[in-house]
């Protein structure tokens, strides 16, 4: 049984593939978020109904639920960068789940924002959890993105 769980919300498949791959480096159980209503196929049309959410606080209904979150104390949380800050769907997640003592270690996607304030609405929504040390790439990653993500989990000292 795994003590790690790999959550993450992605829209366009970028976070997916790190999820995919830190799963594999550490035996961990994933699972993805997914929204009850689907955000658009369109670019520009999830963009915007993205911006609004996070304008409003939006937390939208997601069909995710982790029933014994209790069993894991390391939990590995994927989300691109919308807006300077997490997906709707992962604040959604975030709310839902008591994390109180877990280790939480945010990965993150981005198209030239970079952590943004994610890591501190993280902190928002995870009070009494640990935050440790985030990893952040560019869309989909480089060639070495596999590398990058060893080099990581090592300096976290978290491997298979």
């Amino acid at each position: 049984m795994s003590n790690i769980l790999i959550v993450y919300y992605s829209w366009s498949g970028n976070t997916r593939k790190i999820a995919e791959i830190i799963q594999k480096e550490t035996g961990g159980d994933v699972i993805e978020v997914i929204p009850e209503n689907p955000y658009p196929s369109s670019y520009n049309a999830t963009v915007e109904q993205a911006k609004k959410e996070i304008k409003m606080n939006y937390k939208p209904p997601i069909k995710t639920k982790v029933e014994d979150i209790e069993k894991y104390n390391i939990i590995f949380v994927g989300t691109p960068n919308w807006w300077s800050t997490i997906a709707p769907p992962i604040a959604t997640f975030l709310s839902q789940h008591n994390l109180s003592g877990k280790n939480v270690i945010p990965f993150i996607t981005h198209g030239g924002g970079g952590q943004g304030r994610i890591i501190n609405d993280i902190k928002k929504l995870c009070p009494e959890s640990k935050i440790l040390e985030p990893f952040s790439t560019y869309e989909g990653g480089s060639k070495d993105l596999r590398e990058k993500i060893l080099e990581w989990l090592k300096k976290l000292q978290i491997k298979k």
